[in-house]
């Protein structure tokens, strides 16, 4: 599988919400490394797949948006938009979207580096109550 079908296919699983379903596209020591502040590094598939079903929990409706993408060999970046519904402290659900990119690096057709570059004040600024 080439780069950019191993990163397509990564990205749908992540529109499609199902943490087996994404999980199973990356290599069992992936590395899921955030850069802001408020993001959550995590290494190896298994802590990757137990972290899922609360990170899609508290984003409802998660959606990313590919702006571009730039491939080289098994190298990939992402620009993309992350659209969804925050539920705020009063049970209200707020519409929030941030823009950011991934990094990829690809091995044997699943996703084994995952860099996020996305602007956590502007989450924070959409999500303050």
């Amino acid at each position: 599988m080439s780069t950019k079908a191993s990163v397509d296919r990564y990205l749908a699983a992540l529109n499609g919400g199902d943490a087996d379903t994404i999980a199973a596209c990356v290599t069992e020591d992936f590395v899921n490394e955030h850069t802001s502040v408020l993001g959550h590094s995590r290494f190896g598939r298994a802590a990757y797949r137990a972290a899922l079903p609360a990170f899609l929990g508290a984003f409802v409706g998660l959606c990313y948006d590919i702006e571009d993408v730039i491939v080289e060999d098994d190298r990939a970046a992402v620009a993309y938009r992350m659209s969804f519904g925050w539920v705020a402290a009063d049970g209200t659900t707020r519409p929030v979207s941030v823009r950011g990119v991934f990094r990829f690096q690809v091995r044997n057709g699943l996703i084994a580096h995952r860099v996020d570059y996305w602007d956590s004040g502007d989450f924070n600024r959409q999500t303050a109550t």
